[in-house]
């Protein structure tokens, strides 16, 4: 058994049942609540409401109540942005299955299964409503909600044989998994926890109809017990500036967290023992199962109390991923700290400020806009009420014009609207919420188109942080825990298997907006020829909030990918144009054999050129010339003279025929078939 000190063992002989312990909990939480938060809360709902309240005045001389629409902007404009990002393609999320897992139909039928179910529950309104508690208090907190209903299917049904057609329903029970979201005055936590799942408990404490607990009686969902009527409580209702209604109304406490063994053990015992020998053997049952568990000291379970003492549910967690129903979380991130920071709590100064303003204009207009009228008392007939008045007669005892004088405070300085102004920016600046009015002057005071996406970019980034966090922490956890709920509770329709569960990440309006003229600004500087031209179109299209999105979608892609006939007809195009290109090749290397051919022609008459030469040598020297000893010199002469010329052809011939040999090795680097260029069509044709 498990040691205690003194604190504890005095704590233990208070918490004599479970019921007591639970409300001992309950009632620390609701106190650190109230003395941390109550009051913020409060205030951040009477400004998103425009509800005036006398502790909201800044000065004791106002008399103005007029509250700015500052915040509330903000409030839906985020809530708009997150929504719309969420909810905006249709499909907000998705299943993913394991790599190893053949068969991808199941996923795709579990999918389809949700989305449908989730549409009967009418889960998208119960999001929706999170996102405003979350953007307002800092929180978004919801609980997820099985119930049993009975759906009415229209049928028709053949009678007397087959003549007649009886028309009517077909009623069969359908198990349904909703989401109810609850206010933060509505939910109890433990203080030094920072989520859900690692807080030792959390509970729903609120006011519901007694028709409802006495259903689920009836169900035998909770106890049959006697109830009794609820306490008037105006902390924990929805709504604390109207009037509550008392009549029919029960106090219930949802506990689900850890709670002692043995006084979960307790309870059944006692709730055992008044029902008799069918709760006996259910007893011999659970000693049976819980020797074989682990003996901890703390056990997950499920508690329900009415009216803060009469205990109606306790068991251990149903369900079989031992998960809370419970799914939070916070607007932006306080580090340590469950309840966060929401667009309210970040407008807050800004909000106050620019009331403050508008107000004091208000107050200081009635001073100086309606009349007032100066006058000497002693010069007033008695009993005359001077009241100022279209059509009034004021009676004087002397001239009037020294008797009444108009009167008023001066004039209210024109500078309140620059003021006012500047305040409203500051809002938009904290929360970044900004409208198409104030993002063209959020960066550098002009409409340009840089400034624009900078402005743009800054606040996309912001609430890309909100829909990452709302994602991960509120998003993905409902659905994982409504498909495990389905899987226990409806095996038929849903059957049990491992899946993984991502979120869309889809963006907002104005995050698709600016995508979009980016991706335009993209597709300016392209040609319609270039291979990435069909997927920017197709991106542009999917970014758009068209009614035939997916249409459109489908029928790009089918113009991107060609027909079997298109497909035949290109091969035949590219097998001709193969062909061509042979041919051309073929032309070429005829042209090179020629070329070569005639090179050779050439080297074999420069090689016989010598000769000829030598022939003429010999015929000019014996030519024309006498015998005697002065022919003889002449002969020599001439003959060196020959002699000289002939050496200098047989240097040209020699460069010739070097310049041969260089032509005929450039004639031989002509490519073969194979490695012939490819002669572009234009060329060609």
């Amino acid at each position: 058994m498990k040691d205690y000190n003194e604190g504890e063992q005095q704590a233990l002989m208070i918490e004599e049942t479970l019921s007591d312990w639970v409300m001992y909990k309950c009632n620390e939480w609701r106190d650190h609540y109230e003395a941390n938060y109550s009051e913020k809360h409060e205030e951040y709902y009477r400004l998103w409401r425009g509800i005036w309240a006398k502790e909201d005045v800044t000065r004791e001389s106002e008399r103005s109540r007029i509250i700015s629409p500052a915040l509330q902007q903000a409030v839906e404009s985020s809530v708009a942005e997150v929504e719309e990002a969420t909810f905006g393609r249709g499909t907000w999320f998705q299943l993913v299955d394991d790599m190893d897992d053949p068969e991808k139909e199941d996923v795709a039928y579990l999918r389809n299964k949700l989305h449908e179910s989730f549409a009967k529950a009418k889960v998208r309104k119960s999001v929706a409503e999170c996102l405003i508690n979350a953007a307002v208090f800092g929180n978004g907190i919801g609980e997820v909600i099985l119930e049993e209903e009975k759906e009415m299917i229209p049928a028709t049904q053949p009678i007397m044989g087959g003549e007649l057609q009886a028309v009517g329903v077909n009623i069969r029970d359908v198990t349904m998994c909703k989401l109810q979201a609850i206010m933060p005055q509505n939910f109890l936590i433990d203080p030094v926890a920072t989520s859900v799942t690692d807080a030792l408990g959390c509970a729903v404490d609120r006011f519901v109809s007694r028709h409802s607990v006495e259903i689920l009686q009836e169900k035998g969902v909770y106890y049959d017990v006697y109830v009794g009527s609820a306490v008037p409580d105006f902390e924990i209702e929805p709504d604390q500036d109207l009037t509550t209604f008392t009549d029919d109304k029960i106090r219930l406490i949802k506990y689900y967290g850890l709670v002692p063994r043995h006084l979960l053990e307790k309870a059944k015992k006692e709730k055992q023992e008044e029902d008799g020998e069918y709760e006996e053997r259910l007893t011999d049952i659970d000693d049976e199962d819980t020797e074989e568990e682990d003996k901890s000291y703390y056990v997950e379970a499920v508690v329900v109390i009415a009216n803060e003492g009469i205990c109606l549910k306790a068991e251990e967690n149903p369900f079989m991923m031992q998960d809370r129903p419970i799914v939070a979380f916070p607007w932006d991130v306080v580090p340590g700290r469950f309840w966060g920071r929401g667009v309210c709590e970040k407008g807050y100064n800004s909000q106050k400020a620019l009331d403050a303003e508008i107000r004091a204009r208000i107050d200081a207009l009635g001073l100086t806009v309606h009349p007032m009228m100066a006058m000497d008392a002693t010069r007033i007939p008695r009993g005359s009420r001077p009241e100022i008045r279209p059509g009034k007669l004021l009676l004087t005892n002397g001239d009037p014009r020294e008797i009444l004088h108009p009167f008023n405070f001066g004039q209210v300085s024109q500078i309140t609207f620059a003021q006012a102004d500047a305040l409203q920016r500051m809002v938009q600046t904290s929360t970044g919420a900004v409208d198409s009015t104030g993002v063209s002057g959020g960066v550098n005071g002009e409409a340009t188109a840089a400034g624009i996406s900078m402005s743009l970019g800054a606040i996309i980034k912001r609430h890309k942080r909100t829909l990452i966090n709302f994602q991960e922490a509120f998003l993905i956890p409902f659905v994982e825990k409504a498909a495990y709920r389905y899987m226990q509770y409806d095996p038929d329709n849903y059957k049990a298997a491992d899946y993984k569960f991502t979120a869309t990440s889809s963006l907002g309006i104005m995050a698709r907006e600016y995508e979009v003229t980016q991706l335009v600004q993209l597709l300016q500087t392209m040609s319609p020829d270039s291979p990435l031209y069909p997927s920017l179109i197709e991106s542009i299209v999917n970014n758009m909030n068209l009614a035939n999105r997916e249409e459109l979608v489908k029928t790009l892609k089918q113009a991107s990918q060609p027909s079997p006939e298109q497909q035949q007809a290109q091969q035949q195009t590219q097998q001709a144009q193969l062909a061509f290109q042979e041919s051309q090749t073929a032309a070429l290397v005829g042209q090179a054999e020629e070329s070569k051919a005639r090179a050779t022609k050439l080297m074999a008459e420069a090689q016989a050129i010598p000769a000829e030469l030598e022939i003429s040598k010999m015929r000019a020297v014996t030519t024309n010339l006498s015998s005697g000893t002065q022919d003889d010199k002449e002969f020599e002469r001439r003959l060196k003279i020959a002699d000289l010329k002939l050496r200098e052809k047989d240097i040209k011939v020699k460069e010739k025929s070097v310049n041969m040999q260089q032509n005929e090795a450039r004639l031989r680097a002509v490519p073969t078939p194979e490695e012939a260029p490819v002669v572009p069509q234009e060329v060609q044709q």
